[in-house]
């Protein structure tokens, strides 16, 4: 089919909306309509990284309806309405066997050469190949993915909230509920209040953590944090965070302090905040040239765990419907989290805003497609 999108033609230069020609779902595939996609700082950064395979259409955040599967197709029909996971998994690796979903590498060699799992692409332009972006490509009316990347969302979900699942929002409530395992009653510390930031403060709130700390540098985010759930909030330029994080709770520290700034020295400060036998959890990408540095006396009497986590910890099959129910129920903010709403023509404007220091990214710009369920 030919179908209207976003194409990335060169490195830090402004999408191009044009015509590009979408083939039929393989085997394993499944055709969606996206009726909405939000922009995330990713894309914004692959926008500007050299390494981007280009021609490419970015977006890995989405939410849409099922119009075609492949012969093998299990797990969606026609007419499903499905949010969109960037990380499909094998299910027979080493890290799918034991649960850990989130770790299976059978994404990242196809996610990194801008095609699909088979290695191929779906995607062209006047004959000439058009890369894959983390194996979605949501800045276009449709999109063809894995199975494994498709969800079934509960009757009632809206498509445009639903369009936020997919990275951030699952990255930050797992965070929280599947890395940390936060318990009620427990003091929680987030560093690094962004769109993953916000909803790791949702899911320490869902979890009943009595005491949640917001750390940032912008004001304005410590103001937003409380809005999602924060109890209290330290603005880490003006005073020291860990000691600060002392105070507020009872000279002991945080149960679990999670970092989604990807500043070493962020992460540094959590794990500082982070009482004995408590749990520092990074969520957020370091520089690849940083290197994380922690106090070395007494580190085995303190009992502590420092735990990376990729994607929130999360199975996508298991936590996006629970955070679409969630939402259904009243107890989960994604209205919130909706800064505007755009056409596919303006998202060049998306991009923009992430370039302004003043803009309020604590949430996400969404492009909307149109259809049933926006």
């Amino acid at each position: 089919m030919n179908m209207k999108a976003a194409v990335m033609l060169a490195a830090g230069q402004p999408l191009v909306v044009e015509s590009v020609d979408l083939a039929s779902p393989k085997a394993n595939e499944v055709l969606v309509k996206i009726v909405a996609t939000g922009v995330c700082h990713s894309d914004y950064n692959a926008l500007h990284d050299e390494t981007t395979p280009v021609p490419t259409i970015l977006g890995h955040e989405g939410a849409g309806i099922v119009v075609e599967v492949g012969s093998q197709v299990k797990t969606v029909k026609v007419g499903d309405r499905v949010a969109l996971s960037w990380v499909p998994y094998c299910g027979t690796c080493e890290c799918c066997q034991t649960g850990k979903v989130n770790l299976c590498e059978s994404a990242f060699g196809p996610m990194f050469a801008g095609t699909l799992l088979d290695g191929t692409s779906r995607l062209s332009r006047g004959g000439q190949t058009v890369y894959h972006n983390s194996l979605l490509s949501t800045f276009a009316e449709y999109a063809v993915v894995p199975e494994m990347s498709c969800v079934k969302l509960p009757e009632g979900m809206p498509l445009i909230q639903a369009s936020l699942i997919g990275c951030g929002v699952a990255t930050g409530y797992g965070a929280a509920v599947r890395a940390a395992r936060v318990e009620p009653g427990s003091y929680v510390a987030v560093f690094g209040i962004g769109g993953v930031g916000v909803n790791a403060i949702q899911g320490a709130r869902i979890c009943g953590a009595s005491r949640i700390i917001a750390c940032d540098v912008k004001e304005k985010n410590l103001e937003i944090a409380k809005r999602f759930g924060a109890t209290h909030t330290v603005n880490v330029s003006t005073v020291d965070a860990a000691e600060a994080i002392r105070e507020l709770t009872d000279g002991h520290g945080v149960h679990a302090a999670i970092d989604c700034s990807g500043s070493t020295a962020a992460a540094q400060s959590a794990w500082k905040a982070t009482r004995k036998g408590g749990t520092t959890v990074v969520v957020g990408a370091f520089p690849s040239h940083k290197e994380l540095t922690l106090p070395a006396g007494g580190f085995h009497r303190m009992g502590k765990t420092l735990k990376g986590s990729f994607y929130g910890d999360v199975n996508p099959f298991r936590e996006f419907p629970i955070i679409a129910r969630l939402y259904l129920e009243g107890k989960f903010q994604l209205d919130e989290l909706v800064l505007d709403r755009i056409p596919l023509e303006d998202i060049n404007k998306a991009f923009a805003s992430f370039e302004d220091r003043d803009a309020v990214n604590v949430g996400r710009t969404v492009v909307v497609l149109g259809g049933d369920g926006a």
